[in-house]
C-alpha cells in the first residue's frame, strides 16, 4: 500500500483570523480607568506659617493598629459599624457639643449653608494590612457618600451620581470629602482620642 502525501495547512490564513480577533478584542473591551483613591491634596502650607488650630469635637481619630484592630477615641469598632458613625459625626443632627460644628458658606442651588468643620484623621500603624487600610477607607467614602445621595434627593429628588456637574460641585461643597491620613507609624494598643 502507498503512502499518500500529507497535505500542508494553509496557516496563513489562521494568522489573519488570529490578527482579526487580536483586534476585536481590544476594539470592544473596556478598562477601567478609576483605580487607586481620589484624594485632593492640600496646597503646600508656608515654611514660617504655623497650621490654624483646630477643636478636638471637630477631629475624629481612627486607629488601626498592627493587628488590624480599630478604634474611635480609644474604643475598638467593628469594620461595619464606621459608616454609620462616621455619617453622624459629619452630619451632627442633634447639634451635639462633643460632635463637630459647621461653618456658613454661600453655595450655588443652596445659598448660605451649613458646612461641617468635621475631620476624620486616619492613622495606622506601619504593619497595619493594606486591606484593612482600604476597608476603613471605603467606609468612610461611603458614609460620605450616603450624605451627598441624602442631601440630592432632599434637594433635587435624585441620586448625587445622576445630578449634573453643577449641581454635583454644590452638594461635594455642602458635604466635602474630610479625611485626613497621617503617616503610619508604630502604635502601642488602640488609644487615642
Amino acid at each position: 500500500m502507498a503512502k499518500r502525501p500529507l497535505q500542508e495547512i494553509n496557516a496563513g490564513s489562521m494568522a489573519d483570523i488570529a490578527f482579526l480577533l487580536l483586534i476585536f478584542f481590544l476594539v470592544t473591551t473596556t478598562m477601567s480607568t478609576n483605580t487607586g483613591m481620589q484624594r485632593k491634596l492640600p496646597p503646600i502650607p508656608e515654611i514660617d506659617v504655623e497650621p490654624p488650630p483646630v477643636k478636638e469635637r471637630n477631629v475624629m481619630v481612627i486607629l488601626v493598629n498592627k493587628d488590624n484592630v480599630i478604634a474611635i477615641r480609644g474604643r475598638p469598632i467593628a469594620l461595619n459599624n464606621i459608616t454609620e458613625k462616621a455619617k453622624i459625626f459629619f452630619s451632627n443632627p442633634n447639634k451635639s457639643e462633643d460632635l463637630p460644628e459647621f461653618r456658613f458658606k454661600d453655595i450655588p442651588f443652596f445659598g448660605n449653608h451649613p458646612v461641617s468643620k468635621g475631620l476624620v484623621s486616619l492613622q495606622t500603624d506601619r504593619n497595619t494590612s493594606y486591606e484593612k487600610y482600604l476597608q476603613v477607607q471605603n467606609e468612610l467614602v461611603r458614609a460620605i457618600n450616603e450624605l451627598r445621595d441624602e442631601l440630592s434627593l432632599k434637594k433635587f429628588g435624585m441620586k448625587f451620581e445622576d445630578l449634573d456637574d453643577d449641581k454635583q460641585d454644590a452638594v461635594g461643597d455642602a458635604i466635602p470629602l474630610a479625611i485626613s491620613e497621617a503617616e503610619p507609624r508604630r502604635m502601642t494598643g488602640t488609644g487615642g482620642n
